[in-house]
């Protein structure tokens, strides 16, 4: 069995931006017990709280949990105390760049868009995400709106010659995420390889968008073995049988 699971966040775990349900949180207290675990998504770290971190027991072995917000350009793990161990932040140049040609392309896109809730591009330091209903819109609105990623492709495919320079992918329902260069998903689940001191081999990573353009597609690039969800229910009973395999090899 595998000594690492890797998990994305909204769609596999979760809910878009929604926390966790109980019988998930029973299942990941449980995971920790007999390996370890990380979670690599577009979201800030906030998110991570709200979604996973509130609500797992108290009881808990969050030093078995990595956390690796904004696809993997930062990186928490549990010392007592939640530290942050790295942060690859944009500079103000790149930051310029990828919001003029960010708007640009939205606006030459031509796709419709009837009603937002909240901003639709948030700078989250080491990312920039646009989310096209806006960042607080209801998730049944978000599951509607671009469920085969055809709307999102028309905003992605010239930003992947505009911003050539930079990681662009399709997360959650309605985003699109922009990191530095080369810096993706597999670039944290290299990050964890470094730091955990864990082989690819060993390493099993879990997502819904490990399709091509999704923002979980690049952690096929770095060989470790990935299995595709549909959503929350289906990682659950993978869960439960990583779960039983471990048990049954103590």
């Amino acid at each position: 069995m595998k000594k690492l699971i890797i998990f994305d966040l909204d769609g596999t775990l979760a809910k878009s931006k929604s926390a966790i349900d109980k019988e998930m949180a029973i299942l990941f207290k449980e995971l920790l017990e007999v390996t370890q675990v990380a979670i690599i998504s577009g979201g800030d770290w906030p998110q991570f709280e709200k979604q996973v971190i509130n609500q797992l027991p108290k009881d808990t072995i969050f030093t078995k949990l990595s956390i690796l917000p904004t696809c993997g350009t930062k990186y928490y793990q549990y010392k007592k105390n939640w530290v942050k161990l790295y942060e690859e932040k944009f500079t103000d140049e790149e930051r310029k760049e990828i919001l003029f040609n960010l708007n640009i392309t939205i606006k030459n896109s031509d796709i419709e868009i009837k009603k937002t809730w909240g901003n639709q591009i948030e700078d989250r330091g080491s990312q920039i995400t646009f989310s096209a209903l806006g960042q607080e819109a209801p998730l049944e609105e978000k599951k509607t709106w671009d469920n085969d990623f055809a709307k999102r492709k028309k905003i992605v495919t010239p930003l992947q010659k505009s911003l050539k320079e930079f990681s662009i992918g399709m997360g959650g329902t309605t985003s699109i995420d922009i990191t530095k260069p080369g810096i993706d998903k597999a670039y944290g689940i290299l990050k964890l390889k470094e730091i955990l001191k864990i082989g690819i081999d060993e390493m099993l990573f879990i997502g819904d968008a490990l399709f091509e353009g999704g923002n979980d597609f690049p952690a096929r690039s770095t060989g470790a073995k990935c299995i595709q969800v549909r959503d929350p229910e289906e990682t659950k009973r993978i869960i439960e049988t990583i779960i039983a395999c471990e048990t049954n090899n103590i």
